[in-house]
């Protein structure tokens, strides 16, 4: 018994030897292919805003895991390294590795740029997550990407958002006339045809202009977040929807160069830690909105919907816009011709099994 033992042994010490001889030589490989990085990402957003910011913090938590801690991100809020609507100029010229941030606020660069995070009138969340993966919508937006040396990768959606603060109930068309408004991205230049005063803000200089009068009215995301940044308590009329925004799609953006050079394992990552972020993202408005809602109407905020002629109007003038753009800017025109196509595809379907359930759910709720 002796004897087989220990030729058990010598048997199991043997084929150990091997793994263990193969591991040795298979180790400068993996230290190859996994290099230990450490990169910067600044955000365009606050650190109040614990969904937005969170949501990066969120995606350089699950790169690090995902790496094994080779691969290990460090998170800036607006201000920390640049202002907040400079996230794309950072990246773009390797201040800084990646940026979160919306693509819309840098619209005047392009306009093509507002199919990033939210064309007015555009998709729901939903359709743009569709559109993103199997519709062509990243090609299409690392196209524009491209030329600003950056490769874009969705990670966050607020889902669709509120129409914003007003000091004064809207009534008409005419109560917007020279109104000073915070608005987002593209949808100033359309609301700026109805006499409104746009006005482009990041996060956390909005409450200061809003409570000085600087502004009349502002939007942000929706009741998480405008809580937290305390709109209510300088003005009262809270209106729906935020039709600039069905969705609010944001985006890590990397820079090209720095994106060609990374292993393929770590490009993945990347890709797949921003999908997880997303769907974080997503999942905490969601969740918090609803209550949020419930305590700012308990504290006197008075929800309206814009009245029908405002909407009716905006919409006009946003197609009267698209119209011309498509005339102008090639990179729009294959952008919206892509949307426009596979929105009007996504409603025929929506607006069966999706808008019938959802329907007659929200009427037994309420009941």
């Amino acid at each position: 018994m002796a004897k087989i033992t220990r030729r058990k042994f010598v048997r199991a010490a043997g084929v150990g030897g091997i793994g263990a001889a193969a591991a040795t030589i298979a180790a400068p490989a993996i230290a190859q292919s996994a290099p230990e990085l450490r990169w910067r990402i600044a955000a365009s957003w606050p650190k109040s805003l614990d969904t937005l910011y969170g949501g990066v913090e969120y995606f350089c938590r699950r790169m690090a895991e995902i790496t094994d801690n080779k691969f290990q991100i460090q998170p800036f809020a607006a201000g920390e390294i640049v202002p907040g609507l400079q996230v794309l100029d950072a990246v773009q010229s390797g201040t800084v590795e990646m940026g979160n941030t919306a693509m819309y606020y840098y619209w005047g660069k392009d306009a093509a740029f507002t199919f990033g995070t939210a064309l007015p009138f555009g998709f729901n969340t939903r359709q743009m997550n569709a559109w993103l993966r199997f519709g062509g919508g990243n090609e299409l937006l690392n196209d524009l990407l491209k030329n600003y040396n950056c490769y874009g990768v969705a990670a966050g959606n607020t889902g669709a958002q509120m129409g914003g603060w007003f000091r004064r109930e809207l009534k008409s068309v005419e109560d917007l006339k020279g109104l000073k408004f915070r608005i987002g991205g593209f949808a100033g230049t359309i609301v700026s045809r109805l006499g409104v005063v746009p006005q482009q803000l990041a996060g956390g200089d909005i409450y200061p202009a809003l409570e000085k009068g600087t502004i009349d009215a502002c939007e942000w995301v929706g009741p998480y977040d405008d809580e937290k940044l305390g709109f209510q308590r300088v003005a009262r009329y809270y209106y729906y929807p935020g039709w600039w925004e069905g969705c609010g799609q944001g985006h890590n953006l990397v820079n090209l160069a720095k994106w060609n050079d990374l292993p393929k394992a770590y490009q993945s990552a990347i890709v797949t830690a921003s999908g997880e972020a997303w769907a974080w993202v997503l999942g905490k408005y969601d969740a918090a909105n609803p209550a949020a809602l419930k305590r700012l109407l308990a504290g006197g905020a008075i929800l309206r919907p814009f009245p029908a002629d405002i909407m009716e109007a905006s919409f006009r003038a946003a197609n009267e816009i698209y119209g011309e753009l498509v005339q102008t800017n090639p990179m729009f025109k294959r952008l919206y011709d892509s949307l426009l196509a596979f929105r009007n595809d996504s409603f025929q379907w929506m607006q069966v099994a999706e808008l019938g359930f959802d329907t007659f759910m929200m009427r037994h709720s309420r009941a």
